[in-house]
């Protein structure tokens, strides 16, 4: 009998002590997708059908960037995009950050359409992902998008920093700017 009270202690410490080191290891982020949160992985298929995750590219800033080849609005965001991936994709923003770089997932539902978009629109980096389930996408649902383009801006840790407008246009390179080392 002492010995299975003996066994179920140390189950209890062990659980306990597991979810103990979880929390620190979040520092109390959760998942989620607002501004603080920890970016909900995502691992989808990119045009030559290999698998591919957003954590992967953990160690580097990355614009998360929702769009569609038949989006104008994205396809007008396009060249502000490739700009900023240009200027600052070997940028040092810290002592862990090296680098910035783009995940663009697209809404699309013709795969062809979609390739032909990034090559016409010169989306160089090569983190390209889609389910082409269009407004359907499993993507677009884990991060509620509801209207493209949709942008967000993860550190090197996963931690969304900002999403939407404020993150378009201009904002996009005053926002990477501010996480320059100085």
């Amino acid at each position: 009998m002492k010995k299975t009270n003996v066994i179920i202690v140390l189950a209890a410490v062990s659980v306990l002590a597991f979810g103990f080191s979880k929390k620190i290891q979040t520092s109390g982020a959760v998942v989620g997708t607002n501004v603080g949160n920890i970016a909900p992985e995502l691992k989808f298929k990119n045009p030559d059908d290999k698998e591919i995750t957003l954590s992967s590219l953990r160690g580097k800033i990355v614009l998360l960037d929702f769009w569609a080849s038949w989006c104008g609005p994205c396809r007008m965001e396009n060249p502000n995009v490739v700009k900023a991936y240009g200027k600052y994709k070997d940028t040092k923003f810290s002592k862990t950050a090296k680098g910035f770089t783009v995940m663009s997932v697209s809404l699309d539902q013709k795969k062809e359409a979609w390739i032909a978009a990034i090559a016409k629109d010169g989306l160089v980096w090569g983190n390209h992902m889609s389910d082409l389930g269009g407004w359907q996408s499993q993507t677009a649902a884990i991060y509620g998008v509801q209207s493209i383009p949709a942008p967000f801006l993860i550190d090197e840790n996963g931690i969304i920093l900002a999403k939407g407008q404020e993150i378009r246009g201009p904002g996009l390179e005053a926002a990477l700017d501010k996480l320059i080392k100085k």
